[in-house]
């Protein structure tokens, strides 16, 4: 079966975007509404209040920003390669909605302003669900620096277009662009892609290997646990340089399929082969019913559980730099 975009991805007799394992995302309505009630009922968490530590970081320290990696918060993060810059999943706004009073709020700021960014080349999306492609943050960014070109997955150029972008690649699962010195692949990952009640999995979401000749980047975008890792490992190679989703797990069997638990989080760091990666996905939004500071606890036992130094693994404070040189991720 075949769409528009010739995506053997793309279930013709449902008209949406389809997994191989299926839609195991696709929850009816009463289980939706158990959840509600049990996320607006949920036991009081002080995280919620307080944030979490920020190091922030000024106009000009960024304007220096040479061979590093910033975790900004949530799934954002600033890259810089080899004089290429690259950010993921920007979002900078106070909630992660259609709105600026909806959505859930942000718990931890950013730890600079979109002003104070450096020049960007890329910008990677991995889906358009709010707290992943953010509105508001794109239309100021793209003002400020019209030149950035746009990695997106299939079916978001429209959205992107009426963001005011104008340099949009659009990929399926393990197509790949070159640009300049670098191949950027985009990979399969378990997920699902929804912005308003009509158009659930309408477009594709991915995650996305960057390959330089000497280092290479692989972002998860938002996922739930599957051999897609092994199979990005085979078809792209195993990353120097990993960002994972650690966060928004609990309860259990209502996100399993979507997110991935500290556990599956070091099995995805084992299955990619990945040298080095650091945890995103967590403690910037209140998305779900485990404790906001769980996450880095959790990954933390699960990586001394199984064998893996934490000095391979980190979680990074919201705008903490990589301590170590790229040159020596290799």
């Amino acid at each position: 079966f075949l769409d528009d975009y010739g995506s053997t991805n793309f279930n013709f007799s449902k008209r949406r975007f389809e997994h191989p394992n299926g839609e195991n995302n696709n929850r009816k309505f009463l289980q939706i509404s158990k959840v509600a009630y049990e996320y607006f009922w949920r036991d009081f968490d002080k995280w919620e209040n307080k944030g979490f530590p920020t190091l922030n970081l000024s106009k000009v320290e960024l304007a220096h920003f040479s061979e590093n990696v910033i975790w900004v918060g949530h799934s954002t993060a600033l890259l810089n390669h080899k004089g290429l810059t690259v950010l993921t999943d920007p979002h900078f706004t106070r909630r992660a909605g259609p709105f600026g009073f909806m959505g859930p709020k942000r718990i931890t700021s950013p730890p600079f302003l979109i002003e104070d960014l450096p020049k960007i080349d890329i910008i990677l999306i991995s889906h358009n669900h709010y707290d992943h492609l953010d509105k508001q943050t794109i239309i100021h960014l793209t003002k400020l620096q019209p030149e950035i070109k746009f990695f997106v997955p299939l079916g978001l150029s429209d959205i992107l277009k009426s963001f005011g972008v104008k340099d949009i690649v659009e990929l399926d699962w393990w197509q790949s662009f070159k640009y300049k010195n670098i191949i950027i692949h985009a990979t399969q990952v378990q997920h699902w892609s929804r912005r308003s009640f009509f158009d659930r999995n309408k477009t594709l979401w991915s995650g996305w290997m960057m390959t330089w000749d000497d280092f290479s980047f692989y972002f998860a975008g938002d996922t739930g646990y599957s051999n897609d890792f092994a199979k990005t490992a085979k078809r792209c190679g195993s990353p120097t340089l990993a960002a994972i989703p650690i966060g928004a797990y609990e309860p259990r069997e209502f996100m399993k399929a979507a997110h991935m638990n500290p556990e599956e989080a070091v099995k995805a760091f084992q299955d990619l082969g990945t040298k080095y990666a650091f945890g995103i996905h967590w403690g910037t939004f209140k998305l779900t019913l485990e404790l906001m500071n769980d996450p880095p606890i959790q990954l933390k036992n699960c990586l001394k559980k199984a064998g893996v130094p934490q000095t391979k693994f980190k979680c990074l404070v919201h705008g903490e730099q990589w301590k170590n040189p790229f040159r020596n991720f290799n």
